[in-house]
């Protein structure tokens, strides 16, 4: 666990947190700028709910460097299972499609992961939260409207500790800004003909920045707090 510094908040800070599963990247920062009561925070690149792990937030005139960060590399640690699919193409949403992985071989499968390594265009997923004429794609697709999604090139720079055990499959992946992993899941799936769904999602690295180092929220909100008592507990003793 990372040890806590001596921060200060208005002048800028970069935290690295933990992100929960099921917390938005937009709860951490909630719950960020209610316990350090500094107006200027933000996050630097969303995590999805079912996702877990670094979320970086700036404070004050670090806010600056968002932009920055974000376009960092991200390394992921994906987990997906083969032969189910969801229109979320994670867990976000319930089985649309199930089909048999018995004909296939481990090493057809790492071939066919190992081939999305490089330069691709890749659609985003219905469920995300890219704005089309002002609302979120995530919305539209709860509304059951079907839009015309627009490609992006995207850039697979490694994947490597591929681990099989059909139809359940790990690897570690590093990618440019803007890469959906659960698009990349379903590419996997649809070119190995079986489908496939992202059953966990871990990032361990944006840019220089890595999971390692990053703080439990709980035990930075604990810090914070105690911080707090221990000033008010010094003024009241100057007090007596």
């Amino acid at each position: 666990m990372a040890q806590f510094p001596d921060f200060n908040f208005s002048e800028g800070e970069i935290l690295l947190f933990d992100k929960p599963l099921t917390w938005t990247s937009f709860d951490v920062v909630n719950k960020i700028r209610g316990c350090i009561k500094v107006k200027k925070v933000g996050h630097a690149g969303t995590l999805d709910p079912l996702a877990t792990g670094l979320l970086l937030l700036c404070t004050g005139k670090m806010t600056k460097t968002i932009d920055l960060i974000q376009a960092t590399e991200k390394e992921y640690l994906v987990n997906l299972v083969l032969g189910k699919t969801t229109p979320s193409y994670d867990l976000e949403s319930e089985f649309d499609s199930e089909t048999s992985t018995d004909h296939l071989s481990e090493e057809e499968v790492k071939l066919i992961i190992l081939s999305f390594h490089g330069v691709q265009q890749q659609f985003p997923p219905m469920f995300s939260a890219i704005k089309v004429n002002g609302e979120r794609l995530y919305s539209l697709a709860r509304q059951g409207k079907e839009i015309e999604l627009q490609s992006r090139e995207v850039e697979i720079k490694s994947i490597s500790e591929i681990k099989i055990n059909l139809p359940e499959v790990q690897f570690l992946m590093t990618c440019t800004k803007g890469t959906y992993v659960r698009s990349l899941v379903h590419d996997i799936g649809k070119k190995l003909g079986v489908g496939a769904y992202m059953s966990a999602l871990r990032r361990t690295k944006v840019g220089e920045y890595c999971v390692e180092n990053s703080y439990q929220i709980t035990d930075f909100v604990n810090h914070i707090k105690s911080l707090n008592v221990n000033v008010i507990n010094s003024v009241s003793e100057k007090l007596r």
